[in-house]
This record gives C-alpha cells, sequence and structure tokens, in this order.
C-alpha cells in the first residue's frame, strides 16, 4: 500500500494526525519557551544560557526515565483508543495552565510545566508505538513507521518554526503563545476520538510501581532476542545524538555562528525536516519490508556530515565592528548554506538509522508486552538522553570545549555506531547496496516474492539471462540468497574479493573440476541445513537466444539428499539489454536503453517430492511468459 492511501485510512490517519499534533505542540511551547529564556529572560536575570538549556532538556527527559514503566503497562492494561484520548485531555489541561503562566510571565511554572509535558510524553510513546501493530498490516508496518516518523519530525520542524516566531513576535504579549498551545491541543483531542479501538495486551496485568523491577523484568525478555536488544540501544544512541543536536542549536546560532533567532530556527528546522525525509526515503526504499542494510549507512552518514559541520563552524567568520547579530540573509551571505545542507544530511541520515529499528522491535516483541518493551526502550532512551545532557555540561562548562568540538565528539560516537552496525548488519548492507544498485540501472517491479519463506531453508530457480541476473534477485529478495555461480566467473580477480563476502558458492563440471563440484554440493548442503535460501540457475549459462535452456538435474541431486521446499521465479524484460547476449556478446554492444522497465516473479513454492528439472523449467516458463 503506498504511503498516501495509508494516511487516508481510518485505522491510520486519526492515529497519525493525533501523534503529529501532539508532536508539534510540544516543541511550539518548549522552543518558545527555550528561545524567550535563551534570546531575552536569561540576559535580564544573569542566567547561564548554556546551563539553561540543558536545564529545560533535562526537565523534559527526567519522565520519560521515571514513568515509561507504569506508561507501558498502562498501555498493555487499558483499550488503546480510550487510552490515547485520555492522554490528550491531560494535554489539553497542561496547555490551560501555560497560558495563565505565559499571561504573568511566571518563569517557575513555565519550567515545571514542561516537566509535566514530560510525563504526558512519556504516557503516549508506549501507545504510540504498540498500537501500529494492531492496526497495520505487517507489509504495512514499515510504511506506517515511517510516516509516524516523517510526522513526528516535520512536526518538530513546524514546532519549531512556530516557537521561535512566537517567541520574537509575542516577546511583549506572551498570553498569545499560550492561546497557540491550547488550541493545538484541542485539535490533538478532537482528531483522538478518530482513533478506532485497539485491544488490550493483557487486560488483566497487575500493575507493577516499581520502576527498577519493571524495567529489568522488560529488559530481561529483550536481552532473549539479541536483535531486539541491539536495536534498543541503538535507538537510544540514536536520541543521545539528537537531543545533543537539538539542545544546543539556540546557543550554537547565537554564540558561534553570531546569529539571530530566525537562523536558529533555520537550523533546527532543517535537521528535523531531515530526518522527517530520511524516514519517508526509508519507507518508500524498503517496499514493505524491513531494511537493516540503512542503519549502518545511516550512523556512517551522520558522523560524516557531523565531521563536516566541525570543519565548517571552525572556519565560520566572526561579526564585522558594530555589526549586530546577523540575520537570515546575512548568515547566508557569510556561507551558511554549507552549515545548513549538513544539518539537513545529517538527519536525513538520521531517519534512515532509527526507522528500521522501531519496524524490527515491533515486530519482534510479544503482543502482550509490546507497550511495556516500547516503554522499556523509553526508558533507554531518557537515560541516553540525560546522558547527554550532563555530557553537554562536563564538555560545554567544565572542560570548555567549544560548541563546534562538542558537535566532533558526537560526530566520533557516530563514527563507532556506524561500524559496529557495518559489521553486525554486514549482510543486510550488501543486499540493500545491491538492490540501489541494480534498480538504478532498470525500473523493476516484483510480483508474487510473498512466496519466499520468512524463515527457513529453500532452493531457489529461475531462468539466466543477462550478467546482472543475479544482482537483480539479491536486491529484490528480502532474505539473503546464497548463490551458485560458475567458479570461472567467481576466481576472477576483479570479483573474487566481493563475492566471497557475499557468501557465493563457486561450481564446476564434472568434467573440469570433479573435487569442487562435490564441495559447492556440500556448501549448499550445510546452507539448507542452516535454514539459509540457495539460489541456482538451473540452466547452468546465460541463454544464447532469449529462451529458456534446458535445466540441468543438479537440482534434484540436492533435494535427494536435502528436501526442502523451492520457489521458481523468473526475470522478465532483460533480453535485449547491455548485459545479455542479444546482438552479440554482452559488454560489446553499444548500450540501447536506459532504466528499462522489467519485472522479478515469483510463484508458489514447490514441495521437494514433486519437483523434477522439466517441472521446475515448465513453471519458470510459465512465470517469464512471452516476455523475454
Amino acid at each position: 500500500m503506498s504511503l498516501l492511501s495509508l494516511l487516508l485510512r481510518r485505522r491510520f490517519g486519526p492515529f497519525f494526525a493525533t501523534q503529529a499534533l501532539g508532536a508539534f505542540n510540544d516543541n511550539v511551547f518548549r522552543f518558545a519557551l527555550m528561545f524567550l529564556l535563551t534570546y531575552t529572560v536569561a540576559e535580564a536575570q544573569g542566567w547561564d544560557i548554556s546551563l539553561l538549556t540543558n536545564l529545560v532538556a533535562g526537565l523534559f527527559i527526567l519522565p520519560f526515565f521515571l514513568f515509561s514503566g507504569i506508561a507501558g503497562q498502562l498501555a498493555d492494561k487499558y483499550e488503546k483508543a480510550h487510552f490515547v484520548r485520555s492522554i490528550k485531555w491531560l494535554e489539553l489541561g497542561i496547555m490551560l495552565t501555560a497560558l495563565i503562566a505565559f499571561s504573568f510571565e511566571w518563569w517557575w511554572l513555565l519550567l515545571s510545566l514542561v516537566f509535566v509535558m514530560g510525563i504526558q510524553s512519556a504516557l503516549f510513546g508506549p501507545v504510540k508505538y504498540a498500537l501500529l501493530p494492531q492496526h497495520l498490516h505487517e507489509d504495512e508496518l514499515v510504511n506506517g513507521n515511517a510516516l509516524v516518523g516523517m510526522g513526528t519530525f516535520v512536526a518538530i520542524l513546524l514546532g519549531t518554526l512556530l516557537g521561535g516566531l512566537l517567541a520574537e513576535w509575542a516577546s511583549q504579549q506572551m498570553m498569545w503563545i499560550g492561546w497557540v498551545v491550547v488550541s493545538f491541543a484541542a485539535l490533538g483531542l478532537l482528531a483522538s476520538y478518530g482513533v478506532p479501538p485497539a485491544a488490550a495486551g493483557q487486560p488483566d496485568l497487575k500493575l507493577e510501581w516499581n520502576l527498577y523491577r519493571q524495567t529489568s523484568r522488560i529488559l530481561q525478555s529483550a536481552v532473549q532476542q539479541r536483535s531486539l536488544l541491539l536495536s534498543m540501544l541503538a535507538i537510544s544512541w540514536f536520541w543521545f545524538m539528537g537531543s545533543g543536536y537539538l539542545t544546543q542549536f539556540p546557543n550554537f546560532t547565537r554564540s558561534v555562528l553570531l546569529a539571530d533567532e530566525s537562523v536558529g530556527t533555520l537550523l533546527l528546522a532543517l535537521f528535523s525536516l531531515g530526518v522527517g525525509g530520511g524516514a519517508l526515503l526509508c519507507g518508500f526504499w524498503s517496499r514493505g519490508q524491513i531494511e537493516l542494510g540503512m542503519t549502518p549507512l545511516g550512523a556512517l552518514g551522520m558522523a560524516l556530515f557531523s565531521f563536516d559541520l566541525y570543519t565548517q563552524a571552525q572556519a565560520f567568520p566572526g561579526l564585522e565592528s558594530g555589526q549586530d547579530l546577523r540575520n537570515l540573509a546575512e548568515f547566508w551571505a557569510a556561507g551558511g548554506g554549507a552549515i545548513a545542507v549538513d544539518l539537513a544530511l545529517a538527519g536525513l541520515c538520521g531517519g534512515l538509522f532509527i526507522v528500521p529499528l522501531y519496524s524490527l522491535i515491533q515486530r519482534r516483541s510479544p503482543q502482550a508486552i509490546r507497550s511495556q518493551m516500547i516503554a522499556a526502550l523509553n526508558v533507554m532512551n531518557a537515560l541516553a538522553m540525560v546522558i547527554s545532557a550532563l555530557l553537554a555540561a562536563l564538555l560545554l562548562s567544565w572542560l570548555e570545549l567549544s560548541l563546534p568540538q562538542f558537535f566532533l565528539v558526537y560526530g566520533l560516537s557516530a563514527l563507532l555506531v556506524g561500524l559496529l552496525a557495518f559489521k553486525l548488519a554486514f549482510d543486510p548492507l550488501l543486499r540493500f547496496l545491491i538492490y540501489l544498485l541494480s534498480h538504478s540501472f532498470y525500473r523493476v517491479r516484483h510480483r508474487g516474492l510473498e512466496h519466499i519463506p520468512e524463515t527457513g531453508g529453500a532452493l531457489v530457480v529461475a531462468n539466466h539471462v543477462s550478467f546482472v541476473d543475479a544482482l537483480l534477485l539479491a536486491g529484490a529478495c528480502h532474505r539473503p540468497l546464497r548463490f551458485v555461480i560458475d567458479k570461472e566467473i567467481h576466481d576472477h580477480p576483479l570479483l573474487k574479493r566481493f563475492l566471497q563476502l557475499a557468501g557465493t558458492v563457486p561450481i564446476s563440471s564434472e568434467k573440469v573440476d570433479r573435487a569442487n563440484l562435490h564441495q559447492a554440493f556440500a556448501a549448499m548442503g550445510a546452507a539448507l541445513e542452516r535454514g539459509e535460501l540457495v539460489f541456482i540457475f538451473p540452466e547452468g549459462r546465460l541463454t544464447p537466444d532469449g529462451e529458456i535452456q534446458t535445466f540441468k538435474r543438479g537440482v534434484e541431486r540436492i533435494l535427494a539428499a536435502h528436501p526442502v521446499p523451492v520457489i521458481p521465479m523468473a526475470l522478465r524484460g532483460l533480453w535485449g539489454s547491455w548485459f545479455s547476449r542479444a546482438e552479440g556478446r554482452a559488454f560489446k554492444k553499444w548500450p540501447k536503453r536506459f532504466w528499462s522497465r522489467i519485472e522479478v516473479v515469483a510463484g508458489p513454492a514447490l514441495q521437494p517430492e514433486e519437483v523434477t528439472a522439466a517441472r521446475l523449467q515448465q513453471e519458470v516458463s510459465q512465470l517469464r511468459g512471452d516476455w523475454r
């Protein structure tokens, strides 16, 4: 289902609006307050700006650490749509109090409300992510998370923009800020009444009020699934990094870029918009599957653009004598475009990093405790953000690092996470890069890929038309394929190292290298026993005329020793490409087409007892049809 059509569904649209309006209103309130404190109140009161901005961040984060445990239990115990509406009523009450506090400029009350807003957000967090798997089909979950990620960060963008503008426009009439946040709280409450019911996960759950015991119990469940624990740790690092960025932008704008509120608002907006764009891009590239290969790319991208941000900020020019803080036009003229691009692209990489991880946690968490698992994740996120705030205070106030150096330190953490993710998710990364490469040559349509089993060993076969067949098939399938390829091609000096990393199995004919043939069949059998997908081109060579050649009986030999399901597949539209043997040898003719339309089609699995080479050839021929 497309992203737009999902937004128009009642099972997703009202919830999307509810959570987006909530994130928007949070940021209008917090950043209006933060900009007022930074540019108006701190100077008048003689307060330390760096300490004050970290205090605001800490007050919002602390409730996630304190109350996420009980929030997860409440979300599992009660019907989720009703729970969402209760939380939105709480938000409306908080914003009515903020209206009074802004009207009388009661800064102590406004700082207290930051903490109370954190409580409201902590209550909403677990139900927000636990509700999605109940309303969305499995193949819609990544798109749903991508839209939620995009909506959240675009809401941060718009809320940040409006918060900054309100701090400037309403600095003398602060009650208008209160009226704005009350209005959007009311709109969020109205949207919440459109959220369809979602049954409680554990209606008979006995609430555990001890934070330590509850969080420890849920984390023990996560530890039993290594992928869950690693995903939770990676997400927590993202919020460590992201909160460090967002918290320091106002001070970075004023102290390093020597610019006014409009520039600070722009930088916050670009980072948030980048994350939202990265989330949407993740949804587009994922094709309904969890694509963990984006995770190392996202972390390494964040590191790269953090390093460049450090370089650009270090070289940023100072003010001329008597010049006021730069406005937006002056910032851009001074070379601020490079800094703006760095922040936007760092955000985009963050979106690619985080969406697959949230989707993995939702899919693999047991439904009965899914909200509690998300709550435990929120505790970890909160702890990471508190550590980030403490580290910022240590680096900036005590060690007296400059803000560019601060971003450099955070960039180094991204590099370490990216290298670790590269090691842990090498196969998904390789498959994702192959997908990007192969889909740059062609407009590829996939059909019937749901026939490929989610787990367990299976044999996959297809017709062999061109030298890029393996790339297209590896990019199309959501599980790794262990390809069996000709040993002569495997041992080519330019390809051998890459093919070894990809786990391919080299094979020769019995006449050429009998020992290698036996080794290849042993490697295929071992892979099938481990529950992997093994791929074979049964023709044994490229088609010379576009027609499917006779399938060899090696498939029958494999199945005799290792009876597993067989999935037939067909490539359509590749004959005539530069990589095929149409009109002469491949690569020897001038390319006549680029980005042409092709299809990868899979059929229902055949049981091993009904498979013969002739039967498989017939199945693949029917899948391919007349389109060569």
